[in-house]
């Protein structure tokens, strides 16, 4: 945890200047276990002070990787004088940003506990032990725990206040095994979130059932078919549609890279999905309940609420930090983030999820003659015009509404905002996932999900 050394008193600010000051503090934890052998085990951290002033319309940014008053005296002083020289080369124009729309304080939502490496390893040993007993017959496997903590603490100027804590952790298993052609085939599960150590794993063997089924699915690619290339009915799983969300929506919807051309732009209040669509980035709350990787405050000091994007498949909204949400008169939501110190927030996701319908995933299923079943990607790729295309790395057939063979690596492409159009039918249950990272410029920990949904999308062959 940030300590006391780190208070910081609002007399430091320099007055008539918009300020943030932010103190951060990021912890890293790694071990990976590749057939029972460690091939790595690390632990770091990074910790620093870092400011952001604006003064008329610009802002100047400061970093230092130290923890002190003597340091945020330092910062201070350099994004200040930052602001001044940039204000010496550039015209008018910019945008001013209104008083705050809140101030207060935002009260510490967790405490990230340390744990003993050893802990870690005695952990991933036990799950690579239980895999090696059970499944004998796999080519390779791997146990990988990755942890990445985030505690920040946040004074501004005209905002809210806040201590924030991100802790996340995760065990990530792979397994290999060969095709009748003697080809490697690969599949993964993620098993932890949101928390520490004993939040999730405490007791490993809650998650053999997750194994089970991991070991299920790669069985089955490895005596699976390649898909029929073509332009398909499909049942997307929910990370699938999750990954759609991130990737092929959410990007375009963030209002720097509406600025910067993305598809969104021209369609504001316009129909880009079937009315069965609405995708929403949430908060910290979805449904009663904790989100996956829930955010309280952003960045810049503004309390964090749902933004939503897409509403019965009309875009009604972007995600915006202060200044495009003064450019486009929307209200900030909370989706400035930063992920260590030194690095300036940028427009980020958070939740991203498309909400539920009313259909059953079996109902889903048993309605598509002939067409796919597409469960999980392991990449993908989306530009600024919504055209995507995405891995397949899970998924199987659908024969008269019965599910078939296990596919072998595939993909999918499309545009976001056309495809979304074809959704026709979208399941009652929501699918969560929360362990990968955002790579727009500065990696970020997100969340993302959906429902299963049935549409029409291109789908590559061998």
């Amino acid at each position: 945890m940030l300590t006391d050394i780190y208070e910081v008193h609002k007399a430091l600010f320099e007055d008539g200047a918009q300020t943030v000051l932010r103190a951060q503090e990021n912890r890293y934890r790694v071990v990976e276990i590749l057939k029972g052998n460690i091939v790595s085990n690390s632990r770091r951290e990074s910790k620093g002070i870092s400011a952001r002033v604006g003064k008329n319309g610009l802002f100047g940014f400061a970093s230092i990787a130290e923890c002190s008053d003597e340091a945020a005296k330092k910062v201070l002083k350099a994004a200040s004088e930052n602001v001044k020289l940039l204000a010496r080369h550039v015209g008018g124009n910019e945008i001013i940003l209104p008083p705050s729309y809140g101030t207060g304080r935002v009260p510490t939502n967790c405490d990230i506990v340390d744990t003993q490496q050893k802990r870690i390893i005695d952990a991933c040993r036990k799950v690579d032990d239980h895999i090696a007993r059970k499944y004998p017959d796999l080519d390779s496997r791997v146990v990988y725990y990755s942890e990445d903590s985030q505690d920040r603490i946040i004074y501004t100027s005209d905002a809210c206040d806040g201590h924030l804590v991100t802790p996340r952790c995760y065990i990530y298993v792979y397994m290999s095994l060969k095709t009748k052609d003697g080809n490697p085939v690969e599949l993964f599960k993620a098993l932890g979130g949101f928390g520490s150590f004993d939040d999730n794993f405490s007791d490993v063997e809650q998650y053999y059932p997750d194994l089970e089924e991991l070991y299920k699915k790669v069985k089955d690619k490895a005596e699976g078919v390649y898909a029929e290339a073509g332009y398909k009915t499909v049942v997307l799983g929910g990370m699938m549609g999750g990954m759609l969300a991130h990737e092929a929506v959410g990007h375009t919807v963030e209002a720097d890279l509406v600025m910067g051309g993305s598809v969104a732009g021209p369609n504001l209040g316009k129909r880009v999905a079937s009315d069965l669509v609405s995708l929403v980035d949430f908060a910290h709350t979805y449904n009663g309940e904790r989100a996956p990787l829930p955010v309280y405050m952003d960045d810049e000091g503004i309390k964090a609420e749902d933004a939503v994007l897409i509403k019965d498949g009309i875009l009604t909204g972007y995600m915006n930090n202060r200044e495009t949400a003064e450019r486009y008169k929307m209200k900030p939501a909370g989706n400035a983030r930063g992920w260590s110190f030194s690095d300036e927030p940028l427009i980020r996701m958070r939740n991203t999820c498309v909400l539920p319908g009313k259909n059953t995933v079996e109902e889903l299923i048993e309605s598509v003659e002939d067409g796919y079943y597409l469960i999980d990607s392991g990449n993908g790729q989306a530009d600024l015009t919504g055209e995507f295309m995405f891995g397949v790395t899970c998924g199987y057939e659908i024969k008269n509404g019965k599910l078939g063979r296990a596919l072998l690596d595939t993909t999918v492409s499309g545009i976001a905002f056309e495809m979304l159009k074809t959704v026709d039918m979208v399941s009652n249950e929501v699918e969560w996932s929360s362990s990968g990272f955002c790579g727009k410029k500065q990696q970020m920990a997100v969340g993302m999900g959906g429902p299963h949904m049935r549409c029409k999308i291109m789908i590559g062959g061998r």
